[in-house]
C-alpha cells in the first residue's frame, strides 16, 4: 500500500478529472509557497522574485497537464515562457538554481507524481536551507577579497610601477582590465586582490597614491556577479 503513494495518478485515467487537476495544482502552489520560503532565509531578495517562485510550480503543472503529460512539449513551453522573462534579467546562481528547483516541482507534480514532487521539494529545498545555515561554499576571509581600480596618466608605464605596494599588501593580485579615458590623457586600470591585512588598507593607498600622481583611487569590495557560476 506505501509504494502506492509513489505512483502516479493518471496510470489509470483516460481525461484529465476537474478533481486531478485542482489536486496536482494545490500540491504544486504548495510546494511553490514552501521553497519562495526558504529562498528568502539569508539572501536578498524582492517580493516579485519571491511570489514568482511561489507560483512558478503550478504554473509549469498547469503546462503539463494541459500537453496530456507530454513532457517534451511541456518543457519546450514552459522554458520558452522562462527564457522570455529571465533571459536578460541578470541573477545570482542561487536564484537561478532556485527557479529551476520550483521547474521541475511543477514538472513533477504535472506528471502525477505528486509524493515525488512533495519529496523532491522537501529534500532539496531543506538542503538548500542547510547549506545557507551553516554557510556552506562562502570563501574564507571574504573581507580581504577587493576591487582595485587606479586612475594614472598617460605617460606613466603601469606595467611595474605598482609592482612594490601590491606585492608587500597583497597575497593574489591579477589584472583585469586596462582601459583609457578622458581623450586618451588618463589610464583607468582594474585589479583583482586579496589584501594581506584589512588593517593596512589606508597604508596600501597611500602607496598607491604615491604612484599615479595623487590621482583617483577606488579600493571596493569584490562584485558577487563576477564570482557567479
Amino acid at each position: 500500500m506505501f509504494p502506492d503513494i509513489f505512483k502516479s495518478i493518471f496510470e489509470t485515467e483516460v481525461s484529465l478529472q476537474p478533481a486531478d487537476f485542482l489536486l496536482c495544482l494545490l500540491v504544486s502552489l504548495a510546494a511553490g509557497i514552501f521553497l519562495a520560503v526558504i529562498s528568502t532565509y539569508g539572501a536578498r531578495y524582492t517580493q516579485s522574485f519571491v511570489v514568482t517562485l511561489a507560483l512558478l510550480p503550478p504554473i509549469v503543472c498547469t503546462v503539463i497537464l494541459l500537453v496530456n503529460g507530454s513532457i517534451g512539449a511541456g518543457v519546450a513551453v514552459a522554458g520558452a515562457f522562462n527564457l522570455v522573462r529571465f533571459r536578460s534579467v541578470p541573477g545570482s546562481a542561487q536564484e537561478i538554481c532556485a527557479i529551476f528547483l520550483a521547474m521541475g516541482t511543477g514538472l513533477t507534480a504535472g506528471m502525477g507524481y505528486l509524493s515525488y514532487a512533495v519529496l523532491f521539494s522537501l529534500i532539496l529545498g531543506t538542503g538548500s536551507l542547510l547549506f545557507t545555515h551553516f554557510g556552506f561554499g562562502i570563501p574564507r576571509h571574504p573581507e580581504r577579497n577587493k576591487i582595485l581600480h587606479i586612475t594614472i596618466p598617460e605617460n606613466l608605464d603601469y606595467t611595474q610601477v605598482f609592482d612594490e605596494p601590491l606585492e608587500t599588501y597583497t597575497s593574489r593580485h591579477e589584472i583585469r582590465s586596462v582601459k583609457t579615458t578622458a581623450m586618451g590623457s588618463l589610464y583607468k586600470l582594474t585589479w583583482q586582490i586579496t589584501l594581506r591585512n584589512p588593517a593596512e588598507e589606508k597604508n596600501f593607498i597611500d602607496a598607491l597614491r604615491c604612484r599615479n600622481g595623487n590621482l583617483e583611487i577606488v579600493l571596493s569590495r569584490q562584485e558577487t556577479g563576477s564570482c557567479e557560476l
